[in-house]
């Protein structure tokens, strides 16, 4: 077939021709001896670990194996840390402060089980000022709410994951988010380029 009429062929059937490659569903190509195909793959760069973990992790490391649910709710930590236009540290310490409050769980009313009136990926409190109980089970209103305290705290990017976290959350566990922090810096590093 002639060059010049493919070329046009494929421009008025909306298809691109570049170089000789087609742009396009191509449904039977013959004479194609010599047609090698050509993979192109794009990976985007992860995230330093030098971000992700400045200070090293502290005590024993915890890890567990998530669900849909929870690999959801870990994009949404991560897609609201972009959008208050924070780095990838904050999403480590609110993946590490969700993996210790829920285990990235978004937690409604657990009854008697329920530590007073905590929900939510973070276990934020209405009756202390965290939002309405429909805020707070919402995953990018929760993760924005906790992004907002962080920010409130002087030299959160220069302290050790578990003062950070402990500084916005006042648990009575404050050591607990330490044994995240691997783990949450495993999935910024996996997902927060995707």
């Amino acid at each position: 077939m002639n060059t010049i009429f493919r070329k046009s062929m494929l421009s008025v059937a909306g298809l691109a021709f570049a170089g000789g490659v087609f742009a396009g569903p191509v449904a039977h190509m013959s004479n194609s001896v010599d047609a090698k195909p050509v993979a192109v793959a794009v990976q985007a760069d992860k995230p330093d670990i030098s971000k992700l973990i400045p200070h090293g992790t502290q005590g024993d490391q915890s890890r567990i194996t998530l669900n849909d649910e929870q690999t959801a709710n870990v994009k949404a930590i991560i897609a609201a840390t972009k959008k208050a236009g924070l780095p990838e540290r904050a999403a480590v310490i609110s993946i590490a402060t969700s993996l210790q409050e829920s285990k990235l769980e978004n937690l409604g009313h657990l009854g008697d089980m329920n530590d007073h009136d905590s929900l939510g990926l973070f276990q934020q409190r209405p009756s202390s000022g965290w939002g309405t109980p429909e805020q707070i089970t919402d995953p990018e209103y929760s993760t924005t709410a906790f992004l907002k305290g962080l920010k409130q705290v002087d030299g959160w990017q220069d302290m050790a994951l578990t003062d950070a976290a402990q500084t916005v959350q006042v648990s009575a566990y404050p050591d607990a988010y330490a044994q995240w922090e691997q783990q949450a810096a495993d999935l910024v590093g996996q997902y927060w380029n995707s």
